[in-house]
């Protein structure tokens, strides 16, 4: 018995420094930077005021004293399993600290690189710089098209480049909806606090014309399919509209996602053929449906892992956690 608590403790010392040091991300970079020199966000000068439709930069929660690295690694960190492995000397003082943070941060997106600050809000309240989403939501219409294609001809490209496009549309839309519902909880989430209409960068009524201004885009392209897919897709919003709320109501949102996410698996073949054949996109729509439930899952596991890194930034907390795991 003595042998085997020997054992364990060596192994626990072992492990200690590297995960102590992979979980000093944060609080190294906070430290950093508390020496920064502070920087002030204000408005551009070629926003107008007369603009309704048009972020107010200077009145948002944006408008505080912060330093550079600080908003950097909370506007760009991707949460994910890699920080378990990070090596050590992040917290390194030789000035390669801003090399590190960009690591781990990122750095900025093509948002902030070639659109014009007045619709760099709208264009990431749609996530357009997190494109995943619109993949995922694609993918099944993309099968499905396939699928319904005549055997030994290529699939309808024109019919796929609609969808592509309605899919870049409606998962805008959807994440409008969602910020749009959790605004008050984003205020208080480290991981969401900068979004635009949390942040105050977009008020509630610009996120609603700008939702508009989406299904609007959406409606053109629905039109182009006949009658039952018409039908078939508007009743799709039911589920993009609700889905936010079912957070609240439900332990398990991956399902409800998995069934709004891989509603193009029917709406594709429809769309192709001008009705459903049950024998085919069902197995296809379920079958996407628990695909959902596993990508979702991992990705809630992430979110855990941020915030459980957030909290053993204290040594203490890093110490009693870690050793209750080892234990």
């Amino acid at each position: 018995m003595a042998s085997l608590w020997l054992t364990r403790s060596a192994s626990r010392a072992r492990l200690r420094p590297s995960l102590s040091s992979s979980l000093s991300i944060i609080s190294s970079s906070s430290s950093s930077s508390s020496s920064s020199s502070p920087t002030t966000i204000t408005s551009p000068n070629f926003i107008t005021r007369l603009s309704h439709l048009f972020p107010d930069f200077e009145n948002s929660r944006h408008h505080f004293n912060v330093s550079k690295k600080n908003l950097s690694l909370l506007s760009n960190f991707r949460p994910g399993i890699a920080w378990i492995s990070t090596s050590s000397g992040v917290a390194d003082n030789s000035g390669k600290g801003d090399q590190n943070n960009k690591n781990v941060a990122g750095g900025p997106s093509w948002i902030d690189v070639y659109l014009p600050r007045g619709i760099q809000p709208y264009a990431k309240l749609a996530r357009l710089d997190k494109p995943i989403g619109t993949w995922l939501l694609a993918w099944p219409c993309m099968w499905s098209i396939t699928l319904a294609s005549t055997p030994g001809q290529l699939p309808d490209f024109k019919m796929a480049a609609l969808f592509g496009c309605g899919a870049l549309l409606l998962r805008g839309a959807g994440c409008t909806v969602n910020d749009l519902l959790d605004r008050d909880i984003d205020t208080m989430v480290e991981r969401t606090k900068l979004r635009p209409v949390a942040s105050g960068l977009l008020t509630p009524f610009q996120g609603i014309c700008f939702l508009g201004f989406q299904l609007l885009l959406g409606l053109g392209i629905l039109l182009q399919l006949n009658n039952y897919s018409r039908v078939l897709g508007a009743s799709s919003l039911l589920l993009v509209f609700s889905y936010p709320l079912m957070k609240r109501f439900t332990f398990w949102p991956q399902a409800y996602l998995g069934l709004t996410f891989n509603w193009g698996a029917l709406l594709g073949w429809s769309a192709v053929k001008g009705s459903l054949d049950p024998a085919i996109v069902f197995p296809l729509y379920f079958s996407g449906v628990f695909w959902t439930l596993v990508y979702d899952t991992i990705y809630a596991h992430q979110v855990q892992l941020y915030l459980l890194k957030a909290i053993c930034t204290s040594s203490f907390l890093d110490s009693f956690y870690w050793s209750r795991i080892l234990a």
